[in-house]
């Protein structure tokens, strides 16, 4: 009989604690919310915080709130955020995929080093040690601190430079790698953009090229160089607004350091179609780089000193003008009157001396290249 008793008490208190359970599920429950269920499942689920918000959950709550753009999560680029758009009634935004950038050429080769550094490789322990090993203060100190926190396996160390290397393939701009680096040397930019400055040395130009022979040493040419105002000058470093660039990569080119990056794979050059130009001389006024040459009411022509900024094919009244990839190397001296043809398309002017296809600067360039492409090469065989 007492376990005849036992089993009945134990049996009521199940059954009294069900009920209470039932009721209290019933009054605090939670409604539910296909919307915010629906994007939550959208998301692609690498919980790495690049959108601000705590995983996908927390940022799957604030979408379907309306807190958040469908474009919050920057892992899953522009064919999460049509879904997204979908599922709340959007229109699709194609979003700018950013990736992770490093602001720092100053690798083994370039950028001396103070003393030799030999505590735990983290980087920011070695910042506490001195300000870091490197003698630009501001330099990438290559000990992987970014590559350890990349949940994507798209940031590397160069086992050779010792300097940080993004692959933007595998990037997701999650930004991690932003929040752990001690240096502030990397930064989420714009895929396209055409142009970005490579160095933070925010000192005078002697103090940098002392420790850095790539570092931007503030000299302005490229402040000079830009036609369109899309460069100031803060703390010795160039400021680049890219509302305003064009994308003639002219700074680039008139860096005497290459503190400056240029795509220079999808440099553009115009296209002047002949049938449909009328020779009204618009883009040839409109031309800051005397690039276009032509007499009136006849078919204009290109030269090769184009930078393919692009305004001759804005102000084209017949649109008879298309900016395409360029085939060659910019030459700086083929403008109006330095070359043949540059006068006037129909008759040549004649020039006593050729000029040299490059100009000093680009040639200079051309040469460093290819001298730093021999010495890896030789440095590659002397390792083997």
């Amino acid at each position: 009989m007492e376990v005849l008793y036992a089993a009945l008490v134990l049996g009521g208190m199940g059954a009294l604690f069900g009920i209470l359970l039932t009721v209290a599920s019933k009054i605090f429950a939670v409604p539910a919310n296909p919307t915010r269920d629906a994007v939550r499942e959208a998301l692609p689920g690498a919980n790495c915080g690049g959108c601000g918000y705590p995983g996908c959950d927390g940022c799957a709550d604030a979408i379907a709130s309306g807190k958040a753009p469908v474009t919050a999560c920057p892992v899953g680029g522009s064919g999460v955020a049509a879904k997204i758009a979908e599922i709340m009634g959007q229109e699709a935004v194609e979003g700018v995929r950013l990736v992770a950038q490093i602001a720092c050429q100053g690798d083994r080769e370039h950028c001396k080093d103070k003393f030799n550094y030999g505590g735990i490789q983290d980087c920011v322990a070695a910042s506490l040690v001195n300000d870091g090993n490197r003698a630009c203060k501001y330099a990438c100190l290559g000990l992987g601190t970014c590559e350890r926190a990349c949940p994507f396996d798209a940031i590397h160390v160069d086992p050779v430079k010792g300097i940080a290397v993004v692959d933007r393939e595998k990037c997701q701009s999650c930004g991690k790698c932003v929040d752990v680096c001690p240096k502030h040397v990397i930064s989420l930019q714009p895929v396209d953009q055409p142009v970005r400055l490579l160095c933070r040395a925010a000192d005078k130009g002697i103090l940098v090229s002392d420790n850095c022979r790539v570092g931007c040493i503030g000299c302005e040419r490229c402040l000079n160089a830009c036609k369109f105002g899309a460069i100031t000058m803060v703390n010795h470093l160039p400021v680049i607004d890219t509302e305003k660039c064009r994308g003639c990569m002219m700074c680039a080119e008139a860096c005497p350091t290459n503190a400056i990056w240029a795509d220079w794979d999808n440099r553009k050059m115009a296209d002047i179609d002949k049938d449909v130009c009328i020779g009204c001389g618009m883009c040839k006024r409109q031309c800051p780089f005397e690039a276009i040459v032509g007499e009136v009411k006849k078919p204009h022509e290109v030269l090769d000193a184009c930078t393919g900024c692009g305004k001759c094919a804005e102000k084209c009244p017949k649109k008879c003008i298309t900016m395409k990839v360029r085939e060659h190397t910019r030459d700086a001296y083929a403008k109006v009157g330095t070359t043949p043809g540059a006068v006037s398309v129909e008759t040549p002017a004649p020039q006593e001396k050729p000029k040299p296809k490059y100009s000093p600067e680009v040639q200079a360039k051309i040469d460093a290249a290819l001298k730093a492409k021999a010495e890896r090469e030789a440095a590659a065989k002397a390792q083997q």
